[in-house]
């Protein structure tokens, strides 16, 4: 009897322990194998390649972000396309050209320029001058149009004018002196006031007139500049990006505040041609994508007939 038990329970095993393989084995063979992820490549870094925007030769075709926008043949000063051209933004700091214009033109730019309490309280971005602090019309021109410091143009309109109230009277004058029927200036640096505008036409002459200075053509076209005072001294780094990403970008100068949102002035040279285009209240990467839109546009017909706006 106790044999038999024996015989049993080894033949139960046996029998189990086969069926449990072979079932394990139909499982393993009906799952999928498992997939191996490859591992991801890194991110490659975005490249300062330059922009080469494929644009039409029909300006109808020509699509930008800005809500205001225009392009000119910068040696005849034709308009060769608009948006908006004659509707009133903010400008922000593009304000400064304006600035750097009339600093230019009253000249003695190896005259020396003391800071004041004044100056040095103007907020939001400045090269942190404090008072006392002395530097010439011309080392400011660079921290103006560079650094887009606020602090410098408040100290420039001063010694230029005198005050911030009678240097703005004097921008709006130049400015009307150019033929801008549309704009007013209130400050030096265009931090936001209601009461300081212009228009995309009016911005592009003002620019045309600033870049026919050859110190002011000087300036904006420099990528990178030292900034030296009594204690020590950083390099100043252009904020427009199109010196390094659009061929023969020359210029000219970046704006924003919330109310005017991104602006740009902007020109460039080629092969004998030169234009200006100006982006007014638009956005990120639209400041950088429409205004090389404009250029090449630009840069296309330049010596021909003006186009009608939209």
């Amino acid at each position: 009897m106790r044999f038999s038990r024996l015989i049993f329970t080894l033949l139960f095993v046996f029998l189990f322990g086969v069926q449990s393989s072979e079932a394990a084995h139909k499982r393993h063979r009906r799952s999928p194998a498992k997939k191996t992820t490859p591992a991801r490549k890194p991110a490659v870094a975005a490249t300062a390649s330059q922009l080469k925007p494929i644009v039409s030769d029909d300006p109808d075709d020509l699509v930008v972000a800005a809500r205001g926008a225009i392009v000119l043949d910068a040696l005849s000063g034709k308009s060769l396309y608009e948006k908006n051209a004659d509707t009133r933004f903010y400008p922000a700091s593009t304000t400064k050209i304006m600035t750097g214009l009339l600093v230019i033109e009253a000249g003695n730019l190896d005259q020396v320029v003391e800071v004041t309490l004044e100056d040095s309280k103007v907020g939001e971005s400045s090269l942190n001058i404090h008072p006392g602090d002395r530097f010439t019309r011309r080392q400011m021109l660079f921290g103006l149009m560079l650094k887009s410091a606020n602090d410098v143009a408040h100290a420039l309109g001063r010694d230029n004018a005198g005050s911030i109230e009678a240097f703005a009277k004097k921008m709006t004058l130049r400015a009307k002196e150019l033929g801008c029927t549309n704009t007013q200036f209130a400050n030096p640096h265009g931090l936001h006031n209601l009461g300081h505008y212009t228009t995309p036409r009016d911005l592009a002459s003002i620019t045309r007139t600033a870049m026919n200075q050859p110190l002011f053509r000087q300036i904006v076209s420099t990528k990178t500049a030292q900034w030296s005072t009594a204690t020590g001294g950083l390099m100043l780094t252009n904020h427009n990006r199109l010196l390094d990403k659009f061929a023969g970008c020359n210029g000219v100068k970046t704006g924003y505040t919330i109310p005017a949102q991104q602006v740009l002035a902007s020109s460039a040279a080629r092969d004998g041609k030169e234009a200006i285009a100006i982006v007014m209240h638009t956005d990120k990467p639209g400041i950088w994508e429409d205004s090389a839109k404009l250029l090449e546009f630009g840069l296309r017909k330049c010596g021909a007939s003006p186009v009608a706006g939209k």
